[in-house]
Order: C-alpha cells, then sequence, then structure tokens
C-alpha cells in the first residue's frame, strides 16, 4: 500500500480546500486498467519513497499486485487526473468467506467478522498520489469516492507496520487499526520464509457500523493523531 508523500491536513483545521475540479475522477473497467497498467506503474514510481535503485524493483511489484488484483471479482479502480495521472486507488470486496483477514494476530473483532461474511467491506489494496499535484485533498477524494460507489459498510486495507509514513496517514484520514496480520513477503523481494507484518486498518462507514462501533479494537497507539 502506498500513501502521499505528504500527509493531507484534516478538513476543519484552518486548511483551504482544493476546487472540487482541480482534478477528475474517473473510473476504468478492466481492460482500461490492463491497457494503462504501465502508465499506472510510472505513477507509482514517481510517487514512491524508493532508495535510489530500487525503482524497478517497486515498479515490477506494483504491476505484479496490479495484475493479481484486476483479476479478481468486482476489481474497480479510480484514476485521478488533469494534464497527466496524478492518482489512483484501486481495490475489491473483500470475499465473505474471510481469506482477506488470513494471517490476523487474533480473534477478528465480532463487528468486523459479520461485515465481511455479509459482504459489506471492500478493501483498498493501492492508494497512490504524485507528491507534485495541487490537489491536496486528492488521496482522500480517491477512497471516499471508491468506498461510496461500492456502498461499502466498512473499508478496508493493509499497510505494513514499518511504513510509518503510511500508516498514520491513513489514522489522519479516520482509518482504525484493528489489529496484525503476518503475511509472506513477495519472493522477488526477500527470502518467502521472512514473514511481513501488517496492520490491518478499517473504515466504518454508513449505518451499519456509524452507530455501534463497540466490536472494533481500540488500542492507544491506534487512535487518530491529534
Amino acid at each position: 500500500m502506498t500513501a502521499p508523500l505528504r500527509r493531507e491536513p484534516p478538513q476543519g483545521e484552518g486548511s483551504t480546500p482544493t476546487p472540487a475540479h482541480a482534478v477528475r475522477l474517473r473510473r476504468l473497467n478492466r481492460w482500461q486498467a490492463e491497457t494503462l497498467r504501465e502508465d499506472l506503474a510510472d505513477l507509482y514510481v514517481e510517487s514512491s519513497r524508493a532508495q535510489a535503485g530500487q525503482e524497478y524493483r517497486g515498479r515490477e511489484a506494483f504491476l505484479r499486485r496490479l495484475t493479481g488484483d484486476i483479476r479478481r471479482a468486482g476489481f474497480a479502480l479510480l484514476i485521478g487526473e488533469d494534464t497527466a495521472f496524478a492518482g489512483c486507488a484501486y481495490g475489491f470486496p473483500v470475499p465473505r468467506e474471510g481469506t482477506w483477514w488470513r494471517g490476523f494476530d487474533g480473534a477478528l473483532p465480532q463487528s468486523v467478522e459479520q461485515l465481511t461474511a455479509s459482504g459489506h467491506v471492500f478493501a483498498i489494496t493501492e492508494i497512490v498520489v504524485h507528491p507534485h499535484t495541487d490537489d491536496q485533498g486528492l488521496a482522500r477524494r480517491l477512497q471516499e469516492r471508491l468506498l461510496a460507489d461500492h456502498h461499502a459498510s466498512l473499508g478496508a486495507t493493509l499497510v505494513d507496520e514499518a511504513d510509518a509514513v503510511a500508516c498514520d496517514a491513513f489514522l489522519s484520514w479516520g482509518w482504525q487499526d484493528i489489529g496484525a496480520i503476518r503475511r509472506p513477503t513477495d519472493p522477488a523481494v526477500l527470502r518467502p520464509s521472512s514473514p511481513v507484518l501488517l496492520r490491518a486498518l478499517v473504515l466504518p462507514l454508513g449505518p451499519r457500523t456509524t452507530a455501534r462501533t463497540d466490536g472494533l479494537a481500540h488500542e492507544n497507539r491506534t487512535q487518530r493523531p491529534g
């Protein structure tokens, strides 16, 4: 998961909102996403925090993730564009059988388990925003639009625990950290036997979750920054 290089200020903290028309949001179907995959990979490289010499490896890993997600049922992708691609976000509905949560450390919160089984959870697997875009709220708009288009009651995403910038960005947008998930790493990056620790983040949406969120885990370290 890639978050913007800068964290967007929460609404209502004196920031000047960017006009809604500054960057247009557009949905791509599977065929369009396949056709533009190289352009999206270029956007990822330009937006990533990869160290010098690591850009190619990061680009190839992004393309593998994108190709795999395109094949998933319900895949959806949004791009933000003005004169060029300014950002993108994509994901898919979390399967009802709960395979998305495999490797979760401990018991999954009951409310999350129930919403998953009922098909009301949508996973955002990538958010990429170009650091030079003038639209300060683009990442927030991309995720909100993607979730709204799918009438999700709960957004879900996984963030590498070592990526403090991405974790802080999601928490600043109102996402909640409900625990850790251990997954095998990409074999092209590290040894397959080396697991990576991911933070499982969720974003309650709509009446099913906003009225009753006591089923979600809350830890002091996971509260939204002030």
